[in-house]
């Protein structure tokens, strides 16, 4: 007589059938169930995101106030600071005297948009493919809640990034690379920890695969010494049986992700080595990316592998580029930033058009928050130093459904307060998702009785930005 179905079986064996699926979709990405959460037609098939760590300073690099000359040295009145918070670093202060921007703007392109002629020369020659956003605004004001914040929409750690979701909504388009790629370049700056690209609570096959600047790309990637390719083919064979028989046994569907990982890392063997490989490209690439982009590690070279991978079928690539915390000495550590950077994102811009890639490839760049109008430390003639100021800084956007030669949102004079068109973090995400074919609403994930989104419970879409 066969045993009655009790509780315990009875949800064993529900489980396993449902995880028998989930296996399915993890070594068939292509199938991936998440596709329903496409009701709109993508404008972008992939996302490069260039996410400037540290806080760039929006009056010196995109946001011109010419009433700063005036104000110049003087007080920032209350009534503009309304009894807002600051910082730990500068709330102390006897004094905050206006600091206008010692750079020279201009209007670039046919639509006008004024930029920071010295430092950012290379943008404001691509500046018809840019929207900007100078009406940013973020809840949080310090560094590591609003990198967190910009990444997960949340800002306590936990939550998946917006590659993982973006990975878990709508798979990888090749089965030898990872769908999620995050690099870091330049170390000074602040801590960048490996949850600002992890998955969460989702499975973790959708987190983030950081690909290193020596060495291997990515860790263990190599096989050890005296092993061969055939000898590793039939290992991960074994280890492949030895973990179906352990989810027969406790149904957890880590241990599908295990088996789908170690495959991925097979193929990665083969389809890494050669993305890294730059001897390919001609020297017209390394004209238009600068020189800096042969040498592993810095960001020029981050932004032609992250063209490469976006060719090859990655949906998401980010890169982490640091040291725009600039409380003091400011000038100077600006120019550095943007000699590292100004030159490449643009080229990236370039290369993607000239390909036929940026129709379909959204370039998004920006960092966790802006910095004061008012000055932190020592005011001089050539020198002077900005705090966090998350209540409105500027982003840009280029490429897949964007509309090129926008300026969205105005602040006031000081550039303290937004004035016009509010963009949250949750509006950019949303509208992130939108243009690669994602109702942000729809995209969710059951996680301890609740059902989570990239968006939370906001988040609205930009359309002037979109074409």
């Amino acid at each position: 007589m066969n045993s009655p179905l009790n509780r315990r079986s009875f949800l064993g064996k529900g489980s396993q059938a449902v995880s028998g699926m989930a296996l399915a979709t993890l070594l068939n990405p292509d199938q991936s169930a998440a596709r329903s959460y496409q009701p709109i037609a993508p404008k972008a098939k992939r996302i490069i995101y260039l996410f400037q760590s540290g806080g760039p300073p929006q009056h010196d690099l995109f946001d011109h106030k010419p009433h700063l000359d005036k104000v110049h040295g003087q007080e920032v009145p209350e009534s503009v600071f309304n009894g807002q918070r600051l910082t730990g670093m500068t709330a102390g202060q006897s004094s905050f005297p206006a600091a206008r921007s010692i750079f020279l703007f201009k209007k670039f392109g046919d639509c006008g948009m004024k930029l920071n002629a010295e430092l950012l020369p290379h943008l404001g020659s691509i500046a018809d493919d840019v929207a900007l956003i100078r009406s940013m605004h973020t809840e949080a004001i310090n560094h590591d809640p609003a990198i967190t914040f910009f990444q997960t929409g949340f800002q306590i750690a936990g939550r998946p990034s917006i590659g993982a979701w973006l990975g878990y909504g709508l798979g990888s388009e090749n089965s030898d690379l990872p769908a999620f790629v995050a690099m870091t370049s330049n170390r000074g700056g602040q801590a960048l920890y490996d949850r600002l690209w992890g998955s969460g609570f989702l499975p973790s096959k959708h987190q983030g695969v950081k690909f290193r600047s020596s060495g291997d790309p990515v860790l263990y990637l190599g096989n050890p010494d005296g092993m061969s390719e055939q000898l590793r083919r039939k290992t991960l064979d074994h280890i492949g049986d030895l973990n179906r028989i352990h989810h027969q046994d406790f149904a957890d569907p880590e241990i599908e992700t295990r088996i789908a990982q170690y495959e991925m890392a097979f193929r990665m063997q083969s389809s890494v080595p050669d993305l890294t490989d730059l001897s390919s490209e001609p020297q017209s690439t390394f004209d238009l990316y600068g020189e800096d982009a042969r040498k592993p590690g810095t960001f020029a070279y981050n932004t032609l592998l992250a063209r490469r991978l976006s060719e090859k079928g990655v949906r998401f690539v980010q890169l982490f580029h640091r040291g725009w915390d600039t409380h003091g000495g400011l000038p100077k550590q600006l120019r550095a930033r943007c000699g590292e950077t100004d030159q490449a994102s643009a080229a990236l811009v370039r290369d993607l058009k000239m390909r036929g890639l940026l129709d379909d490839t959204l370039v998004v760049w920006g960092g966790e928050f802006g910095r004061t109008v008012y000055c932190q430390g020592g005011l001089t003639a050539e020198s002077y130093g900005r705090d966090h100021h998350p209540r409105c800084f500027s982003m840009w956007l280029a490429g897949g459904g964007i509309k090129g030669g926008t300026v969205h949102g105005e602040t006031d004079d000081y550039g303290y307060n937004i004035a016009q068109d509010p963009v949250s973090v949750h509006d950019l995400h949303a509208t992130i998702l939108h243009l690669m074919g994602i109702d942000h609403e729809r995209l969710t994930y059951r996680f301890q009785g609740r059902r989570y989104r990239l968006t939370d419970v906001h988040g609205k879409i930009v359309k002037p930005i979109l074409s």
